[in-house]
């Protein structure tokens, strides 16, 4: 993957599937994210002479899941720091769960900042409306447009095929879909993209402008939003 370093330490992210992981370079600090496959990632740690199990072992997530195992709740604007240079910043992001946190990373200066989304673009359809202001116009899209997406699956060939149905002249759209095919058939994955990306080509997040709402018979970003939703869910490429 690749990721911005400047100087002797700083931010190193890596990705294996289902699991991420987020080491000082200074300290050989680390914290892992949504890992599902935990060995995997703790092998890959190793290889980095990084250590996850510092004492005592900490576990955030969002404060209103009440999930299992969760030593300390977070809620949104709450700062985390890991080793000498790494900042996290809480970003609550309801849709896949109520409480569902993405977690903003930054490290040295002149270092590209990451958020780790998760399955943010997974919507419920009770958490809809707080979707879409959470995504759209307080969080997610007012974060620098260098900022790197690490997302929870490699969804981005279905999603750009996908995104022509709502805005078939965008050519944007089609030129990263290129790029990620080829990506895929080099068995090379197609995360992180970054925010500037992500609001080029992710009509998701175009729910509030009139234009994106035209194309789709809604008049309200809410109601674009659904519609999208639904669109995906039924779409079949």
């Amino acid at each position: 993957m690749k990721w911005a370093m400047r100087g002797d330490c700083g931010l190193l992210p890596a990705v294996k599937r289902r699991g991420r992981r987020i080491i000082d370079e200074c300290t050989k600090e680390a914290a892992i994210v949504d890992p599902v496959e935990p060995e995997k990632v703790l092998e890959a740690a190793k290889q980095h002479g990084a250590d996850p199990h510092h004492p005592p072992s900490l576990v955030y997530g969002g404060s209103l899941d009440n999930v299992k195992g969760c030593t300390d709740k977070v809620e949104n604007g709450d700062k985390i720091s890991l080793g000498a240079n790494v900042n996290i910043l809480s970003l609550h992001t309801p849709c896949h769960t109520k409480g569902h946190i993405s977690y903003y990373v930054t490290g040295k200066d002149g270092e590209d900042p990451a958020v780790f989304t998760g399955d943010t673009g997974k919507l419920r359809e009770g958490f809809i409306s707080s979707f879409s202001s959470s995504l759209v116009v307080e969080k997610l899209t007012s974060l620098p447009k260098p900022t790197q997406v690490y997302c929870g699956n490699e969804y981005t060939v279905k999603n750009l095929q996908f995104a022509p149905s709502v805005e078939p002249d965008n050519t944007k759209i089609q030129q990263n879909l290129s790029w990620a095919q080829q990506q895929r058939q080099s068995g090379m994955p197609t995360v992180p993209p970054t925010i500037e990306e992500e609001t080029e080509t992710n009509p998701f997040i175009w729910v509030d402008l009139p234009e994106l709402q035209e194309l789709v018979g809604f008049h309200d970003p809410i109601e674009a939003l659904r519609e999208i939703r639904q669109r995906k869910d039924n779409w079949r490429g």
